[in-house]
């Protein structure tokens, strides 16, 4: 693969994958041998049929592989997948994500730390396991945004980009080694707008009714 491993579009597939991603080499049986089966899957909400073609076109412009989707019937689950073994070995080796479980064990490569790409990462990890919620405080609609990482090495990486770029946030811990991270507040959302962003449409759209309250431009959301 010919790919410049500094594109922002790896840099945010990068946080994507560290939010809801899974990377796996398994051994499978098949009449009667065993084969090896390679495995690059992204987990989402099932009824965000807009992010998921976002999901699919951004690993398509990525990989120059058309991703699978599979709705699972009995929750609401979709898995984007791509089977692959040369973008499994390019994702590990040359972008340098790591085969799953994540629990202790992820990390953001060093080059995504970089200043330039940094905020992309943080922007693929929030689209996917983030939330933006709205609380009604006397009439005034008052946002938080919020992000939950598991005991993984980084924990640290995410609060140093945060530092590294002005925001004001809280830390919470919580169970098993988890944390909150918490920002607050129009000020926090509008400066996450203008250095982070979203490609999420559900972030988008709560966003929005903000932007609109405060007579914000809507196209600053998505960068």
């Amino acid at each position: 693969m010919t790919l410049q491993l500094d594109d922002p579009r790896i840099a945010e597939f990068v946080g994507i994958m560290l939010g809801d991603g899974s990377i796996g080499i398994y051994k499978c049986k098949d009449v009667g041998r065993t084969t090896i089966m390679h495995q690059l899957k992204i987990t989402v909400d099932s009824r965000e049929a807009e992010y998921i073609s976002y999901l699919c076109s951004l690993m398509s412009s990525v990989f120059n592989v058309n991703p699978v989707v599979n709705y699972k019937s009995n929750e609401n689950t979709a898995d984007i997948r791509i089977f692959r073994k040369k973008v499994i070995e390019f994702a590990i080796s040359q972008i340098g994500l790591k085969l799953s479980p994540k629990w202790n064990n992820a990390t953001i490569p060093d080059v995504y730390m970089r200043a330039d790409l940094a905020t992309y990462v943080l922007r693929g990890l929030f689209d996917t396991d983030g939330c933006v919620n709205l609380t009604n405080n006397n009439g005034t609609v008052y946002p938080r945004l919020e992000l939950k990482i598991c005991p993984l090495p980084m924990q640290n990486q995410v609060i140093d980009i945060l530092n590294r770029n002005g925001f004001d946030f809280k830390v919470q811990n919580l169970d098993k080694g988890k944390i909150r991270i918490r920002l607050n507040g129009k000020k926090s959302l509008s400066k996450w707008m203008e250095i982070v962003g979203s490609n999420n449409p559900k972030h988008i759209a709560k966003m929005r009714k903000i932007i609109a309250e405060d007579g914000f431009e809507p196209s600053t959301l998505t960068q």
